[in-house]
């Protein structure tokens, strides 16, 4: 079962239905089992050149309050580590030995998601708002958009415990640099953040032994310039 959410869906009103469809299912018995939300198809079309992305990005700590519309936030989504070779499974940021240990979580007001690229869908592990817990900034807690990666240590099969801290970080390096070039592109404000209470946050996203909290990174539209 899934939940479709079209382009058309006003901001906030899109995350309120997101809300109650999920809580209905979690009531009925699916959500914990099928309950997901499909993004809108990406945009691979247009956006700004390659130079002048690079040339604009940059780390803003100042957020405006507006969510990310649905279809902004499947561009980003898509943009961080999302499948751009359908015969393969491959993604937009590579994966040492084609690991692909690195999740990406999204945490909102709403609630906690894990992204699947794959179905290009978002999966409810969280109820609730635990922005606060993803780092220890002020601004960290309403900004309207945090990411969370985690990597998933059991996927990295054949690698030293050495290996693992190395290739995960430097993964997740890739993925961090893809959702920097997209806002530039896409004028949002955006920081990389290493200042988390990992302990804290991953008790709360329900993580386990194998898998390890290894950077977050805020996005929302710029601080009084929300279009």
């Amino acid at each position: 079962m899934a939940l479709v959410l079209c382009k058309g869906e006003t901001d906030m009103g899109w995350w309120r239905v997101v809300g109650v469809l999920m809580m209905s299912m979690m009531g009925s018995g699916l959500a914990q089992e099928t309950g997901a939300i499909r993004l809108p198809p990406p945009e691979t079309a247009g956006g700004m050149p390659l130079m002048q992305a690079l040339k604009a990005r940059h780390s803003t700590r100042d957020f405006g309050s507006k969510p990310l519309p649905p279809q902004v936030l499947s561009n980003l989504l898509w943009a961080a580590s999302g499948v751009n070779r359908p015969e393969s499974g491959q993604r937009t940021a590579p994966s040492a030995h084609d690991w692909r240990e690195i999740d990406v979580y999204v945490t909102t007001a709403d609630g906690a998601y894990r992204y699947d690229p794959p179905t290009h869908t978002l999966k409810r592990v969280v109820a609730g708002d635990i922005r606060p817990l993803a780092g220890v900034q002020d601004f960290v807690a309403t900004a309207p958009l945090n990411l969370v990666y985690v990597a998933d240590l059991d996927r990295m099969s054949g690698a030293s415990a050495e290996d693992k801290a190395f290739y995960s970080a430097t993964d997740t390096g890739f993925i961090a640099q893809n959702v920097y070039l997209y806002c530039a592109s896409a004028g949002l404000a955006v920081v990389v953040r290493g200042l988390v209470d990992r302990e804290a946050l991953g008790a709360a996203l329900g993580l386990g032994k194998h898998q390890r909290i290894i950077l977050a990174q805020s996005v929302g539209y710029p601080a009084g310039g929300a279009k």
